[in-house]
């Protein structure tokens, strides 16, 4: 069992990610089990041998049978002299060695991964990479770029000049400190040495099943699959094959990044088979017989459909067609070790530190844009808007390039927004609710972005407030999403105001919700519609599959708020509370709430506006506002407040009185013009003496007594 330590190939790595996403076992639990449990006839010391190998693997995975040339390649790779006591055999292992790996690749910090691979490959234990070790490394760098489809040719002298520029003191060796200080600035040691394997385009096609209205044809066997009929569908080129014709399938060819200096700069196109929609050339406009056979061909960056036979009129080159604003195209991005030695260098000036180092995919990946462009970053939660969100998201995937379209669910943003940190000139585009946008706001508002980019909304929850006040609509209905990104290509950009809020509980033995949020984009209410929203969140939570709809969502709401109207939870609340505008306190004495709203915008639940209409010009909002004076950041006097008009940026909150689940009901049909309009200000805070319903944005929670401010 001979074999150079470390040396695990990418494919064998490859296969071990993906039996641990499906393991749910803990590296800990199967410790347990050889310290002091049934496994622990197979501890020798500090070490096991095969069979003892292959018994944690078999735990770990919680698999029946590991595949032996997998079994046998980590094995190997873990083979050391160094921790094993003398009395005991050759062919073992050091469990601490292995229970080390393992609980680094489950979720271990990229400062503790380097460390490790560092160890791995000081293989004489002297603390320090000398020039044999280095030559290991490349060797290991280069099956890595091989198996990513790299070429390989030109890579080995980068990789030698790279590995050259690690040594910072020129010592003709590597330290552990000069190792830690190249992974946290610009080289991605862990990607080129196969502990990131994210950047590899498989081949793979992303299939899913799909019910075709017309009739269409496999692109394998060319046969008919028949109107109405299941097949399989490719989000990412339009291949289309038979359930049984998948595995045959040819490979995908869409290629995400370019993996050769020759193609940087240049996109050409990737043509497939078939996939002709329109029914009509692109290049010489005659029509195309898709009714008949597999023909034409579809390009998949810039869509255009043309006859086989228009083929050799049509020009290397893709221009990515009318979405070229938007499409961030394979060959602006590349691998940064492809960079010129003075890129490289450059870029170094512009260093992270090891604690906010997360090494991925955005740091093995340098951007290069298009001048004049603008790529979009495209956020999707799959689980907004019944299943909307996943058809939003397959659509996107084949619209646009598929690393520049992330899936909320799975990392949340902060990959994407590294991703693009350094692209100039980029726009987001968040597909999902309300609750969705105040995320994404507040993770870019964490990032420390040195350019905060626009941000759009593709509405795909049920109340979608800010999409409405940002004229994006109260719903995405399935229209084209190529002409909606047509309309972001020429929207205006507009300042919104946002606020902070701090929740502080009294000391009772009580125990509230988590607060949501602590940004306020919409609005926030204490009592009758915080109830109401409440209520629908706990049944959401417990029986999801009843709320796989907008109309079926909006249907519950409905529902529950009739039940509030009738039993009043939340009846003369202003004796349970008192509010404070800028410190001086609101007379609430007069009046008979169940509800106080503060509000950023003018739409909350679904496009109801509380504040109302005020009857005058849309023109004129700027010249009423700047009526009121900068100075004025308290009105509460009624006759003024009558010609306040709502501003996304006038650095205002609108405050209003709610009478009840009706009077709500009112104003959602038109039949009242607003609530009660209670003042306009600039800070606002609420001293509770019971435990309320509150919201943020849309999402509620019971809070006992606090002080809420804003």
């Amino acid at each position: 069992m001979a074999k150079e330590r470390g040396l695990i190939s990418p494919s064998d790595f490859a296969q071990l990610q993906k039996y641990m996403e499906y393991s749910t076992r803990k590296v800990s639990d199967v410790l347990k089990l050889f310290e002091d449990g049934e496994m622990a006839e197979y501890l020798q010391g500090d070490a096991i041998g095969y069979e003892g190998f292959q018994q944690f693997l078999k735990i770990y995975l919680e698999v029946d049978n590991v595949p032996s040339p997998l079994s046998l390649a980590l094995f190997q790779s873990f083979q050391t002299s160094y921790c094993l006591e003398e009395t005991v055999k050759e062919d073992v292992v050091c469990l601490s060695d292995v229970s080390c790996y393992f609980s680094l690749l489950e979720g271990g910090r990229p400062e503790d991964k380097l460390e490790f691979t560092f160890k791995l490959y000081d293989t004489d234990r002297n603390g320090i990479l000398d020039s044999s070790e280095v030559d290991k490394i490349i060797i290991q760098m280069m099956r890595v770029a091989e198996y990513l489809d790299w070429e390989v040719s030109e890579l080995r002298p980068i990789l030698q000049e790279m590995m050259k520029e690690i040594d910072y003191d020129g010592s003709g060796s590597v330290s552990l400190a000069e190792w830690l200080r190249a992974g946290a600035t610009t080289v991605p040691l862990l990607v080129l040495l196969g502990l990131e394997m994210t950047l590899k385009d498989n081949g793979q096609h992303m299939w899913r099943p799909k019910r075709f209205p017309r009739p269409v044809y496999c692109n394998l066997c060319e046969s008919s699959i028949g109107l109405g009929k299941q097949g399989l569908s490719c989000n990412l080129c339009k291949y289309v094959v038979h359930d049984h014709c998948a595995m045959k399938a040819q490979p995908c060819e869409v290629s995400t990044y370019a993996k050769s200096r020759k193609d940087i700069g240049v996109q050409s196109h990737v043509w497939v088979r078939g996939g002709c929609e329109s029914g009509r050339c692109d290049r010489c406009q005659k029509k195309i017989r898709i009714y008949h056979s597999l023909v034409g061909l579809h390009c998949v960056w810039c869509h255009l459909e043309i006859h086989d036979d228009c083929l050799p009129a049509m020009g290397h080159e893709c221009d990515c067609g009318l979405l070229r604003d938007h499409i961030l195209r394979p060959s602006s991005i590349y691998p940064r070790v492809l960079a010129s030695g003075q890129e490289r260098k450059i870029s170094k000036t512009n260093q992270k530190t090891v604690d906010d180092l997360n090494l991925s995919t955005s740091e093995a990946l340098r951007i290069d844009p298009v001048s004049n462009t603008h790529p979009l970053l495209v956020f999707v939660n799959p689980k907004s808007g019944g299943k909307q969100g996943e058809r939003v998201l397959w659509k996107f995937q084949y619209l646009l390039n598929p690393r520049q379209v992330f899936n909320l669910l799975k990392d949340g943003p902060e990959p994407g927004l590294r991703f693009f940190r350094d692209v100039p000139d980029y726009r987001v585009l968040v597909c999902g609710g309300d609750g969705t946008v105040g995320w994404i706001l507040e993770t870019i508002d964490k990032a420390n972005l040195p350019f905060v980019p626009p941000v759009a909304v593709l509405p795909l929850g049920t109340g979608n407030d800010l999409a409405r006040c940002l004229r994006w609509g109260g719903g995405y209905e399935g229209q084209n999403l190529g002409k909606i990104l047509k309309d972001l290509e020429t929207s205006k950009v507009v300042h919104m105001d946002r606020w902070s809020v701090e929740v502080i509980p009294q000391q009772t033995e009580e125990k509230s919700d988590p607060v949501p949020f602590q940004i306020i984009n919409n609005y926030f209410s204490i009592g009758v519609d915080a109830s109401i929203a409440h209520r629908f969140h706990i049944m959401r939570e417990k029986y999801p599959e009843k709320f796989n709809s907008r109309m079926k969502n909006k249907l519950w709401y409905f529902e529950f708020a009739t039940s509030e109207s009738i039993f009043s939870t939340c009846k003369k609340l202003e004796e349970s509370l008192t509010v404070e505008i800028c410190g001086k306190p609101l007379d609430l004495s007069n009046l008979s709430l169940e509800g106080i709203a503060v509000l950023n915008i003018p739409s909350t639940h679904g496009g109801s506006n509380l504040w109302g209409d005020t009857k005058r010009p849309h023109s004129d909002i700027h010249g009423i506002n700047q009526a009121l004076g900068a100075t004025a950041k308290v009105i509460t006097d009624p006759d003024i407040l009558k010609t306040c008009v709502p501003d996304l940026s006038d650095k205002r909150l609108e405050v209003v009185g709610l009478e009840g689940a009706i009077e709500m009901g009112q104003i959602y049909t038109k039949l009242k013009n607003a609530g009660h309009r209670l003042a306009k200000c600039s800070e606002i805070t609420f001293h509770t003496t019971k435990t309320l319903p509150m919201q943020i944005d849309g999402e509620p929670w019971m809070q006992t007594p606090c002080t809420a401010c804003s």
